[in-house]
């Protein structure tokens, strides 16, 4: 039993030395593979703004919004000067007719504030689709970029504390995209 016992430590220990020895070419495999790796960098957010695709869709986004300021402002005045009318007329009304201006007012504010509502939420679902078709473009282009630059991975700029700026893809990838989405 004894030399059981012994044979057992034995083959352990022999199996240290070949685990240990096994790390040593795994380390320097690593290293060597380390040396092959290489990595862009991108500020995504910074590419897609600064694609002529975002600058014109921001600019048409500017012109309906402007539009559309200009059509909630008059509901605004509208809703506002129906206020000063029943305050004006708050005296002088028979109870009757001052109820029914008051219901109309209720209904024409709530009517605007349901407008306004949905046009923000229309612009912002369209300012997002826009953004998203534009970002899924930007991915295809980087993908590109990574395999002509024979990278092994593209990162997002944001979460590197140091990087070559010969590797910082940003100006590349806009530059890219114009050229393949005029």
């Amino acid at each position: 039993m004894l030399s059981l016992i012994k044979n057992l430590k034995e083959y352990r220990l022999l199996g240290w030395a070949i685990l240990f020895a096994m790390s040593g070419q795994i380390v320097a495999v690593m290293d060597a593979t380390a040396a092959d790796i290489k990595i862009g960098f991108v500020d995504v957010q910074k590419a897609i703004v600064e694609t002529k695709q975002f600058k014109k869709s921001q600019m048409k986004f500017r012109v309906e919004l402007e539009k559309e300021k200009g059509i909630i402002e008059a509901r605004k005045k509208k809703v506002e000067s129906m206020l000063i009318e029943i305050n004006k007329q708050a005296n002088v009304l028979n109870p009757a007719l001052k109820k029914r201006k008051e219901e109309s007012f209720l209904k024409e504010k709530k009517d605007f504030e349901r407008y306004v509502q949905d046009r923000e939420e229309e612009f912002a679902r369209r300012e997002k689709a826009a953004l998203d078709k534009i970002s899924r473009k930007m991915l295809e282009v980087l993908k590109q970029l990574g395999k002509q630059k024979k990278l092994t991975m593209v990162l997002e700029k944001k979460t590197v504390f140091y990087s070559d700026s010969s590797l910082d893809l940003t100006s590349l990838a806009t530059k890219t995209y114009n050229k393949l989405y005029p």
